[in-house]
């Protein structure tokens, strides 16, 4: 078996990062390590496991908020899409369109401190019977 543990995601701070994905997103601090010479390792994931984000510190600002370009890079899937949303708003997080339901779900676009595109997305409900 294979999977991804970990994915680099790039923050000009790692605490102003800290505060987007902990507090606004409801992720988890996995690690937070300082080593000697003061390098800092800060990963970060959602509490049910999966892929973590490896919060690494970038000195070119150009950089920030194009890990995909202008696409959506990263895609948040819950199953309460209306708490999520709601905790997210009341944490400043900005959304650039009101919730819509699509064939796929419901989903809206989000930024990231930087500006960059993420999905808050909820999978359509299968009904059982």
């Amino acid at each position: 078996m294979i999977r991804l543990q970990n994915a680099t995601y790039l923050v000009h701070d790692h605490d102003e990062a800290l505060a987007f994905f902990v507090d606004g997103l409801g992720f988890v601090v996995r690690q937070d390590e300082t080593f000697e010479g003061g390098w800092r390792r800060v990963v970060v994931g959602p509490e049910a496991g999966g892929t973590g984000l490896v919060l690494a510190l970038c000195a070119d600002p150009e950089m920030l908020g194009h890990q995909a370009g202008d696409d959506v890079a990263f895609f948040l899937e819950t199953d309460d899409f209306e708490q999520q949303h709601a905790r997210m708003l009341a944490h400043g997080i900005r959304f650039r369109e009101e919730p819509r339901h699509e064939a796929y779900g419901t989903v809206a676009i989000f930024e990231d401190p930087y500006g960059a595109p993420w999905d808050l997305i909820r999978p359509p409900r299968m009904s059982i019977g």
